[in-house]
C-alpha cells in the first residue's frame, strides 16, 4: 500500500452499544481527511452477539470470545502500518472535521490527542478539570490523559507497552498518557473544540450516548466505588514512578 504523510488507521470499538456502530462508521467515512483503513474490534459481550460485522464495510475485523476489557484495542493498534492511529469509544460519533482538527493540532503540538481530557488536581480521579467536548475549549490544551476518542502517531502507541500495565482491569487511558510521558516525553492534548466550529468536535452526541447504564463509569462492569478506587491506584502508581502531571501532583 502506498502511504501518504497523513495516513490513518481507525479502530472502532464495538462493545455494549452495537446500535451506534453504523452511525459511527458513516461519520468516519464522512471525514474531510479520510483514513486509509477502518478496523473493528469486537470485545465479547451479550449485547453484540447478534451483530454480523461482515455486513458492514470494515477492512479488518477482530472478534474475541472473551472479555479483554479496555487494553486490547490499543494492542491491536500496534499492527497498523499507517502514520497515525485513531480509536473511538462505542458512544463517540465524531464531526466531519475531527481528523482535520487533529492533524492541524499535530503540526504544532504533536502528542496523544483526545476528545475529552483530564487535568488532575490530586491523586483522586474524580477531582479533575475536564477539557475537550465537555468544556468546548477554544484552544489546544495540554492535559494529563485523554479519552472517548484518541489520535496519535502510531509510533507513540508503543510507549503504552514499555511496562507491564499496572492493571488490566481499568485505566487504559491513564496508562497511555502516563507511560507516553514517562518513556517518551510525549504530552497529551485536547485539540480545540470551539462552540462556533461544531464540525471540529470529537463527539457529537456524547451527552446523549455516553451517560447511560452501559458506561463503565456508571457501574456496568463493577461497583462504582471499585471503579474509581482502581483509577486512583493507577494514578498513584504512575506518579510514584515518575509521571510529571500538568499541575505537578505529588
Amino acid at each position: 500500500m502506498d502511504q501518504t504523510t497523513e495516513s490513518i488507521t481507525v479502530i472502532l470499538n464495538c462493545y455494549k452499544r452495537p446500535e451506534y456502530l453504523a452511525e459511527q462508521l458513516k461519520a468516519i467515512k464522512a471525514q474531510t481527511k479520510q483514513p486509509v483503513k477502518i478496523w473493528l474490534w469486537m470485545n465479547a459481550c451479550k449485547e453484540n452477539k447478534k451483530l454480523n460485522p461482515y455486513q458492514l464495510d470494515f477492512d479488518r475485523v477482530f472478534k474475541s470470545n472473551v472479555n479483554c476489557k479496555y487494553h486490547a484495542r490499543f494492542a491491536i493498534g500496534l499492527l497498523a502500518d499507517t502514520d497515525y492511529v485513531a480509536f473511538f469509544d462505542d458512544d463517540t460519533i465524531p464531526a466531519d472535521m475531527w481528523f482535520e482538527n487533529c492533524l492541524n493540532t499535530m503540526a504544532d503540538t504533536p502528542g496523544i490527542l483526545g476528545g475529552a481530557g483530564c487535568i488532575l488536581e490530586n491523586r483522586e480521579y474524580v477531582y479533575h478539570e475536564r477539557v475537550g467536548w465537555p468544556s468546548r475549549n477554544a484552544e489546544t490544551t495540554e492535559v494529563d490523559l485523554v479519552g472517548h476518542a484518541w489520535f496519535m502517531k502510531r509510533e507513540h502507541l508503543s510507549y503504552m507497552w514499555r511496562e507491564t500495565p499496572y492493571t488490566l482491569e481499568n485505566g487504559e487511558d491513564i496508562q497511555l498518557g502516563a507511560l507516553a510521558k514517562i518513556h517518551g516525553g510525549v504530552k497529551s492534548y485536547c485539540p480545540p473544540h470551539p462552540v462556533e466550529k461544531p464540525r471540529w468536535t470529537s463527539s457529537l452526541r456524547a451527552e446523549e450516548y455516553g451517560n447511560d447504564s452501559k458506561a463503565s463509569s456508571n457501574g456496568s462492569l463493577m461497583p462504582i466505588p471499585d471503579f474509581y478506587k482502581q483509577r486512583d491506584e493507577c494514578i498513584s502508581h504512575y506518579i510514584d514512578n515518575g509521571w510529571d502531571t500538568v499541575r505537578g501532583v505529588k
